[in-house]
């Protein structure tokens, strides 16, 4: 009998959504409590934190709809500021078997970065914000490695951290390096945690690379092969994780590929990546409604050329992660430059830091 009540619930749940037509139960659920939507996800801030003076790293509860992650996935964190929704991409920093299945997540307040300021200035307890389910491929495999290499710089700690508290939730028996490169001691996030970690794990070994400083620094200045040896000398025999700034990736690729080893290289990035596009054989109009904007299809992905006519449109990532430049094409073909898929479909929507215009577009914007 107790079998049949979550089937009855739901048959419940889904008559009064019926009734509850256009407007759905979640939008009169938010009316009492905003994390008591169904179909959403929403997540309540529980605690702030500023580690440094440049960052804010957020404790959230996520409400009954969120799964789960998987550690190096990301987030998409959307916020309304001056009544625009505004969706950026984090990685959770926390195991992903953190036992009261809250979130931690640390952003870097960018001088250009609406949302990353805006959660900077002011995130408190109890601010909710919509979340969507983990996504991304930068994630261990379920068989873990004997031997593991994390290699992170400035923010990019994130997901290699989540990677490391995951492996010691899991009491991993194997090797861990973890090498992180930071300005200075003041700048390395989390550092009072990862020394605690290496005391309590002897299979831990935490090594701080500082670019600007040599007080108190394991390694000093950029990443070379002399760094790689003296962090780890086993590590032709490891998967490595990565993800940093440009440089730091550009040169661990190139150790890596030197060293014939770029399939045990595993990278997550939020940088825009290297797309060629066919300007020479570009034709037809570019027409972005709202604004009455018109114009010579360059070539280029539909989000420059906006820019270059002088619209401002919303955007993130600039590489079709985070979703936050998403407009409906109301008619026309565009190719997908990571992808090379065609859209052709009209009123459609569509990421504008990905879609090359074939011929002639119309953008509802």
């Amino acid at each position: 009998m107790t079998a049949l009540v979550p089937r009855s619930r739901r048959k419940l749940a889904s008559l009064a959504e019926a009734l509850l037509t256009p407007h759905g139960m979640d939008r009169y659920l938010e009316l009492v409590d905003p994390m008591l939507v169904r179909r959403e996800i929403r997540g309540v801030v529980t605690g702030v934190e500023r580690q440094t003076a440049d960052t804010v790293t957020l404790t959230i509860r996520p409400s009954r709809a969120w799964r789960g992650f998987t550690a190096g996935q990301y987030v998409r964190v959307s916020v309304d500021i001056n009544g625009v929704r505004r969706t950026r991409c984090y990685s959770p920093a926390c195991s992903q078997h953190r036992r009261d299945g809250q979130l931690e997540l640390t952003v870097k307040a960018d001088p250009k970065g609406l949302v990353s300021r805006y959660l900077h200035e002011n995130a408190e307890p109890g601010m909710v914000v919509n979340l969507s389910q983990p996504d991304g491929g930068f994630t261990m495999p379920e068989r873990r490695a004997p031997k593991t290499l994390l290699i992170s710089g400035g923010s990019g700690i994130t997901p290699v951290l989540s990677m490391l508290r995951t492996l010691v939730d899991e009491r991993h028996p194997g090797e861990i390096v973890f090498l992180h490169y930071a300005n200075t001691a003041e700048d390395v996030l989390y550092r009072e945690e990862l020394a605690k970690l290496a005391a309590l794990h002897s299979g831990v070994k935490i090594v701080l690379a500082y670019t600007l400083a040599k007080s108190g620094a394991d390694l000093h200045g950029f990443f070379s092969a002399k760094h790689l040896t003296k962090a780890a000398p086993w590590y032709r025999d490891a998967e490595t994780y990565l993800c940093g700034p440009k440089p730091l990736m550009d040169s661990v690729r190139e150790r890596f590929g030197d060293d014939g080893l770029s399939e045990r290289l595993h990278t997550e990035e939020f940088t825009p990546p290297a797309l060629k596009f066919d300007k020479a054989d570009a034709e037809g109009q570019i027409r972005f409604a709202h604004s009455g904007k018109e114009f010579a299809n360059s070539g280029k992905p539909l989000l420059e050329q906006a820019e270059d006519a002088g619209l401002n449109p919303e955007h993130g990532c600039r590489m079709g992660i985070c979703f936050s430049c998403t407009k409906v094409k109301t008619s026309g073909c565009v190719r997908n430059a990571k992808s090379g898929a065609l859209s052709e479909e009209e009123n459609e929507e569509i990421q504008l830091c990905i879609s090359v215009p074939v011929g002639d577009v119309e953008i509802n914007a």
